[in-house]
């Protein structure tokens, strides 16, 4: 309740209403308290029991984690435990360090309890995550650095752009998730074609043995989706990640329609029914032997438990973390 009714208020009103500048100020004040051990673990008394679990060969002290794109450069990285986050996902991290798209790029859908992002894979490049990482030394919590194309990248290129960033980070992450289904760069999606991921994977495992994820687009059609899984398969893939935002934008709430016309991915409550689908999907495709990592629209306890009931092994915030704050993350933690 104080966070929905002081300091959500607060943020959505920092900049004019601006989303991204609510983002960096919450990071910088993340980052801030990270440096404080003893309030760090005065949260972490608060927010951090949770049941531990063994996913994919990784003991996980929560199922709860922070999805990829809140903490892309990994600035903040001792205060998400605190938070009763179990494991945290870095990125979307790039070989060449980059911009992203231009601003505005992030848009507040409130009636919906949605986000639409165009944000572009902006981040500081892979060899900057790789020095600030390697300055934390262990952490608190198992690390899943997120992988995707460069903007400058063309298509055709994209196995040795993916593969140049993972061999700066590949000592460093506890799993890698190859994001192939962001709609936010242009062309991205086509590496989720049988003949395009079976070159991209087949190159990654051939470079070294280390846990791969991939993160799949709900937009898909089952028949695509069950390609996927065959090629992931193929070699040996530890999981996935369903789902990344979507492009559609069905269930927005009247209120929100002016917005919904803001091109990029939606995520949050709106996604969740769809997301929940293709976790249900890979789960019946796959025997229950393929881990899983839900994602996309769960703003409450129950939403949590409908996707491990439907075989996710994990899950992850995002859009519900802006809406309803750390407390979420707890009041999950406390029914599992």
């Amino acid at each position: 309740m104080i966070y929905s009714g002081l300091v959500r208020r607060h943020l959505f009103r920092l900049g004019g209403g601006d989303p991204e500048l609510a983002h960096e100020r919450t990071l910088a004040t993340l980052t801030r308290l990270g440096g404080h051990p003893r309030l760090v673990s005065l949260l972490h008394r608060h927010f951090g029991r949770a049941a531990p679990r063994t996913v994919f060969g990784v003991h996980f002290p929560g199922p709860v984690g922070l999805a990829a794109g809140m903490d892309k450069d990994g600035v903040a990285l001792s205060a998400w435990p605190a938070l009763g986050f179990g494991f945290v996902e870095v990125g979307t991290v790039t070989r060449h360090p980059q911009p992203g798209n231009p601003r505005p790029r992030l848009f507040r859908l409130p009636q919906s309890a949605a986000i639409i992002n165009r944000m572009g894979f902006n981040n500081a490049g892979a060899q900057a995550l790789a020095d600030r990482l390697a300055a934390y030394g262990p952490l608190r919590t198992p690390l899943g650095i997120s992988i995707g194309k460069s903007a400058v990248t063309p298509v055709a290129d994209a196995v040795e752009d993916y593969l140049a960033a993972f061999r700066i980070l590949r000592h460093l992450g506890d799993y890698f998730a190859i994001n192939i289904s962001s709609p936010n760069t242009p062309g991205l999606r086509t590496l989720q074609d049988r003949a395009a991921l079976d070159a991209l994977l087949g190159a990654l495992r051939a470079e070294a043995t280390v846990r791969l994820l991939v993160k799949i687009a709900p937009d898909l059609t089952d028949h695509a989706i069950a390609e996927l899984l065959e090629v992931c398969a193929a070699h040996e893939v530890d999981g996935v990640i369903a789902t990344n935002t979507t492009v559609a934008r069905d269930g927005l709430a009247p209120g929100d329609a002016a917005r919904a016309e803001e091109t990029g991915g939606l995520s949050g409550r709106p996604l969740a029914a769809r997301a929940l689908e293709v976790v249900t999907f890979v789960a019946k495709q796959t025997g229950g032997d393929l881990p899983i990592i839900g994602v996309g629209g769960i703003g409450t306890p129950d939403d949590a438990l409908r996707m491990f009931d439907a075989g996710a092994s994990l899950v992850q915030l995002y859009t519900g973390l802006i809406y309803q704050g750390p407390g979420l993350v707890r009041r999950i933690n406390r029914v599992l």
